[in-house]
Formats: C-alpha cells, structure tokens, sequence
C-alpha cells in the first residue's frame, strides 16, 4: 500500500525496496496523490492489480480517471480506499459509517502513518514513500489476509 506519491518531482522515484514490493505484491493500493498520469501508468505498468483513488493534488485527466472512493476484496475480505479520511477527531468511526460493511479502509493525505483499530475495524495510513514531510521515515505498508482477518504492517524505507 501506498500514497502520496506526487510523482514526477525533479529526480525523485519510488525507492527500491518500494518497487520491489509493489512488483510481488498480489494487489497494490494507492491511496491517491500520484500527482500525474503518468505516475499512475507507471505504477500500474509494475504488474500486479492497482486498486487506486484521486487525490487531491492529482491533475484533472487523473481525476477523472479515478473514483474519489473505492472498495477493493481480497478474498473476501473488503478494504475501502479513500484519499482524505478528515480530521483526527473522530476518523475511525467516520470511515466505518463511510465504508459500512469494510473490515478496513486505507487512506492518504497527511503522510503520516497511522493504524488504528477498534475491534472487527480498522483504518491504516500507509505515509509516503517519496515525501515525508512531517513523518520521521519514507514509509509504506504492506498487509496480510487470512481467515482472521487483514493484517497491516508499515514498511519503513528510510
């Protein structure tokens, strides 16, 4: 999982260890700020299957090529994808209501990583993999399906 790519910038790219992840990852999502199209295209040229949302920053041909919402399944378990999930204050309930149904929703827009759970839910910022910013890392996540359930892990890259 990533977000806030902001792509192309100067002679930034995805780091290494990034790429390498997305191309043996069996779904990858993009919680939205690819900045460009083609941004988009190269992430999505890596292989695996992209589940991805515009943000906010995202040039109008992208936006109009991505929903604001998504909901992806991986065996059958429902993961919501959104750019801005709001302010701090109250997110996790808002996400459930947003997402009814969704055992967790991932989301961008601050760069910061963030996991938080409340029983059978959960919401999960994967941070930045090229644009920190407040953050002490480069970061993005990976996550886990079983028959309990998914599984987040955030990947520090810096």
């Amino acid at each position: 999982m990533i977000a806030d790519t902001h792509l192309p910038r100067g002679r930034r790219r995805l780091p290494e260890e990034c790429l390498r992840r997305i191309a043996t990852a069996d779904l990858v999502i993009h919680a939205g700020d690819f900045s460009s199209v083609s941004a988009y295209e190269e992430i999505a040229a890596i292989g695996p299957r992209l589940a991805a949302v515009h943000g906010n920053v995202d040039e109008p041909a992208l936006r109009e090529r991505l929903p604001e919402r998504e909901l992806a399944v991986v065996e059958g378990v429902r993961i919501g994808v959104v750019h801005d999930a709001g302010p701090a204050r109250g997110r996790l309930a808002r996400m459930r209501r947003a997402f009814p149904g969704a055992e967790a929703v991932v989301f961008g827009h601050s760069h910061l990583p963030l996991l938080e759970r409340d029983r059978d839910f959960q919401i999960f910022n994967p941070g930045s993999p090229t644009e920190r910013r407040r953050a002490s890392a480069h970061t993005m996540g990976t996550a886990r399906v079983s028959e309990r359930g998914i599984r987040f892990t955030l990947v520090r890259l810096s």
